[in-house]
Protein backbone atom coordinates (compact mmCIF):
# COMPACT_ATOMS: atom_id res chain seq x y z
CA UNK A 1 0.00 0.00 0.00
CA UNK A 2 1.11 3.51 -1.01
CA UNK A 3 1.33 6.41 1.47
CA UNK A 4 -1.33 8.06 -0.75
CA UNK A 5 -3.48 4.98 -0.53
CA UNK A 6 -2.77 4.75 3.66
CA UNK A 7 -3.63 8.73 3.94
CA UNK A 8 -6.92 8.44 1.87
CA UNK A 9 -7.87 5.54 4.00
CA UNK A 10 -7.65 7.60 7.36
CA UNK A 11 -9.10 10.56 5.13
CA UNK A 12 -11.89 8.47 4.21
CA UNK A 13 -12.57 6.89 7.69
CA UNK A 14 -12.32 10.19 9.65
CA UNK A 15 -14.91 11.26 7.15
CA UNK A 16 -17.40 8.20 7.35
CA UNK A 17 -17.58 8.37 11.33
CA UNK A 18 -18.01 12.27 11.57
CA UNK A 19 -20.46 12.59 8.64
CA UNK A 20 -22.09 9.31 9.43
CA UNK A 21 -22.58 9.78 13.08
CA UNK A 22 -24.28 13.17 12.24
CA UNK A 23 -26.49 11.61 9.69
CA UNK A 24 -27.14 8.92 12.21
CA UNK A 25 -28.20 11.14 15.07
CA UNK A 26 -30.14 13.75 13.39
CA UNK A 27 -32.25 11.74 11.00
CA UNK A 28 -32.51 8.07 13.32
CA UNK A 29 -31.68 9.27 16.71
CA UNK A 30 -33.53 12.59 17.22
CA UNK A 31 -36.97 11.27 15.56
CA UNK A 32 -36.55 8.31 18.27
CA UNK A 33 -35.77 10.27 21.12
CA UNK A 34 -38.11 12.80 21.26
CA UNK A 35 -40.79 9.99 22.34
CA UNK A 36 -38.90 10.38 25.74
CA UNK A 37 -39.52 12.17 28.88
CA UNK A 38 -37.35 14.88 28.87
CA UNK A 39 -34.51 14.09 31.63
CA UNK A 40 -34.74 10.76 29.72
CA UNK A 41 -33.76 12.18 26.48
CA UNK A 42 -31.05 14.42 28.25
CA UNK A 43 -29.20 11.74 29.61
CA UNK A 44 -29.57 9.41 26.70
CA UNK A 45 -28.28 12.42 24.83
CA UNK A 46 -25.24 13.26 27.14
CA UNK A 47 -24.64 9.10 26.71
CA UNK A 48 -24.63 9.01 22.96
CA UNK A 49 -22.45 12.49 22.54
CA UNK A 50 -19.84 11.60 25.36
CA UNK A 51 -19.04 8.47 22.92
CA UNK A 52 -19.45 10.55 19.62
CA UNK A 53 -17.51 13.48 20.19
CA UNK A 54 -14.44 11.84 21.07
CA UNK A 55 -14.34 10.08 18.25
CA UNK A 56 -15.07 13.43 16.31
CA UNK A 57 -11.97 14.46 18.12
CA UNK A 58 -9.89 11.51 16.24
CA UNK A 59 -12.15 11.94 13.36
CA UNK A 60 -10.82 15.41 13.25
CA UNK A 61 -7.12 14.56 13.35
CA UNK A 62 -7.63 11.64 10.81
CA UNK A 63 -9.47 14.03 8.48
CA UNK A 64 -6.77 16.97 9.03
CA UNK A 65 -3.90 14.96 9.25
CA UNK A 66 -4.30 13.03 5.79
CA UNK A 67 -5.38 15.81 4.17
CA UNK A 68 -2.37 17.41 4.65
CA UNK A 69 -0.19 14.79 3.50
CA UNK A 70 -2.02 14.63 0.89
CA UNK A 71 -2.09 18.48 -0.15
CA UNK A 72 1.87 18.01 0.53
CA UNK A 73 1.82 14.96 -1.77
CA UNK A 74 1.13 17.11 -4.32
CA UNK A 75 2.24 20.20 -3.54
CA UNK A 76 -0.41 22.92 -2.12
CA UNK A 77 0.04 25.38 -5.23
CA UNK A 78 -0.39 22.35 -7.45
CA UNK A 79 -3.77 20.92 -5.98
CA UNK A 80 -6.59 21.78 -7.28
CA UNK A 81 -8.96 24.09 -6.48
CA UNK A 82 -11.77 21.64 -4.95
CA UNK A 83 -8.83 20.78 -2.98
CA UNK A 84 -8.58 24.03 -0.83
CA UNK A 85 -12.44 24.38 -0.71
CA UNK A 86 -12.17 21.15 0.85
CA UNK A 87 -9.67 22.12 3.45
CA UNK A 88 -11.33 25.46 4.00
CA UNK A 89 -14.52 23.25 4.95
CA UNK A 90 -12.73 20.67 6.95
CA UNK A 91 -11.24 24.16 9.13
CA UNK A 92 -14.63 25.64 9.41
CA UNK A 93 -16.32 22.24 10.45
CA UNK A 94 -13.75 22.49 13.00
CA UNK A 95 -14.17 25.25 14.49
CA UNK A 96 -17.97 24.60 14.54
CA UNK A 97 -17.43 21.61 16.44
CA UNK A 98 -15.31 23.57 18.85
CA UNK A 99 -17.52 25.43 19.68
CA UNK A 100 -20.31 23.00 20.39
CA UNK A 101 -17.63 21.74 22.60
CA UNK A 102 -17.12 24.20 24.51
CA UNK A 103 -20.52 26.00 24.45
CA UNK A 104 -23.56 23.97 24.56
CA UNK A 105 -21.64 20.35 25.24
CA UNK A 106 -20.41 21.74 28.89
CA UNK A 107 -23.79 23.44 28.98
CA UNK A 108 -25.72 19.83 28.61
CA UNK A 109 -23.51 17.84 31.17
CA UNK A 110 -24.06 20.43 33.25
CA UNK A 111 -27.72 20.59 33.20
CA UNK A 112 -27.74 16.76 33.30
CA UNK A 113 -25.77 17.11 36.18
CA UNK A 114 -28.18 19.18 37.97
CA UNK A 115 -31.23 17.49 36.30
CA UNK A 116 -32.11 21.27 35.06
CA UNK A 117 -34.01 19.65 32.25
CA UNK A 118 -35.15 23.17 30.47
CA UNK A 119 -31.36 24.21 30.38
CA UNK A 120 -30.76 20.97 29.18
CA UNK A 121 -33.41 21.37 26.19
CA UNK A 122 -32.21 24.29 25.60
CA UNK A 123 -27.84 23.34 24.85
CA UNK A 124 -29.56 20.42 23.23
CA UNK A 125 -31.34 22.86 20.94
CA UNK A 126 -28.09 25.01 20.09
CA UNK A 127 -26.03 21.50 19.96
CA UNK A 128 -28.50 20.28 17.44
CA UNK A 129 -28.18 23.78 14.92
CA UNK A 130 -24.86 23.66 15.08
CA UNK A 131 -24.85 19.83 13.80
CA UNK A 132 -27.39 20.71 11.36
CA UNK A 133 -24.62 23.47 9.89
CA UNK A 134 -21.65 21.02 10.04
CA UNK A 135 -23.56 18.01 8.49
CA UNK A 136 -24.95 20.48 5.36
CA UNK A 137 -20.97 21.51 5.38
CA UNK A 138 -19.72 17.39 5.83
CA UNK A 139 -22.14 16.93 2.76
CA UNK A 140 -21.47 19.85 0.36
CA UNK A 141 -17.70 18.74 1.07
CA UNK A 142 -18.10 15.17 -0.23
CA UNK A 143 -20.13 16.44 -3.01
CA UNK A 144 -17.09 18.91 -4.16
CA UNK A 145 -14.84 15.23 -3.45
CA UNK A 146 -16.72 13.50 -5.85
CA UNK A 147 -18.76 15.28 -8.32
CA UNK A 148 -17.18 18.98 -7.74
CA UNK A 149 -13.68 17.25 -8.81
CA UNK A 150 -15.11 16.86 -12.34
CA UNK A 151 -16.75 19.88 -12.99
Amino acid sequence: MSFHNFFLFAHLAGVIVWVGGMVFAHFFLRPAALGLEPPLRLQLWKAVLRRFFTSVWTAIGLILGSGFAMLLETGFAQAAPSAHLMMFNGFLMTAIFASIWFGPWAALQRAVHAQAWADGAVAMNRIRLRVTVNLFLGTLTVVIATVGRTL
